[in-house]
């Protein structure tokens, strides 16, 4: 089902491709380009909590640097590491490692090689806009988070998956554009969910209304509001697995 699905997406996008290109092109004109929250890229949170320190990693795309807020303790790392603190009453040792507008794949190959020498308790990755704006085959697209994850398990970190955001509610994009690209991101999403359950890894839903006060100026990423509501909603549906950690 899903391979049909896939290719139903395909022919789609190539009957609506000389409408949806030079949209698609406009947009990314317009698009408001706003830069990576500043900031540390590792803090602690809850330090006079006591017992020993969660080590928490985010890995991936823009909004692991905090693209839409200034700086990154009202990011999602700064939020989710502060909400995890305050329900699970001990201090969470934070890192984020992401880079605007990189794939999975690029992740792969830039990022991980500054992250392996570090453990951590609990890893959340953060990939799928730019894999889904980006059109990256779900083979590739599973292959590359497959290879992240298995590397984070076997250094003993308890590794998670943040879901494919909806793009169909981002309203910097034209209707058209919204409509086939949260097609796509479905697609990237369902694949990312039968690999967590392979790997016995956590799916974790990005439970975010889309209305104007939750996104950035951009349209495109949270606000301070998006990536507190965000945050805490991983710190409940990621607690059993803070849980695990030493």
């Amino acid at each position: 089902m899903s391979a049909w699905r896939a290719g139903a997406w395909w022919l789609g996008l190539a009957l609506l491709a000389p409408i949806a290109l030079p949209l698609a092109l406009s947009a990314r004109r317009k698009t408001l380009r706003l830069p990576p929250a500043g900031g540390l890229l590792c803090g602690v949170a809850g330090q006079d909590l006591p017992g020993e320190p969660l080590r928490l990693l985010l890995l991936g795309e823009s909004t692991v640097v905090g693209v839409g807020v200034d700086q990154l303790q009202a990011a999602l790392v700064g939020q989710l590491a502060a909400a995890l603190a305050a329900r699970e009453g001990r201090p969470v040792a934070w890192r984020a490692c992401g880079e605007n507008g990189i794939t999975a794949e690029q992740a792969r190959e830039r990022l991980m090689p500054q992250v392996l020498d570090q453990p951590f308790d609990l890893a959340l990755l953060v990939f799928g806009v730019n894999d889904t704006t980006r059109l990256t085959s779900l083979a590739r697209w599973e292959a590359a988070l497959g290879c992240m994850a298995e590397a984070l398990a076997a250094r003993g970190a308890t590794v998670a998956f943040s879901s494919v955001p909806p793009l169909q509610h981002f309203t910097a994009l034209p209707w058209l554009l919204r409509r086939l690209l949260g097609l796509r991101a479905g697609l990237l999403d369902t694949r990312l969910r039968q690999l967590a359950v392979s790997l016995g890894a956590g799916h974790h839903t990005v439970d975010l209304k889309f209305s104007a006060e939750y996104l950035a100026r951009d349209g495109y990423h949270p606000s301070g509001l998006g990536y507190r509501v965000w945050a805490q909603g991983l710190a409940v549906s990621l607690a059993p697995a803070a849980r695990c950690a030493p």
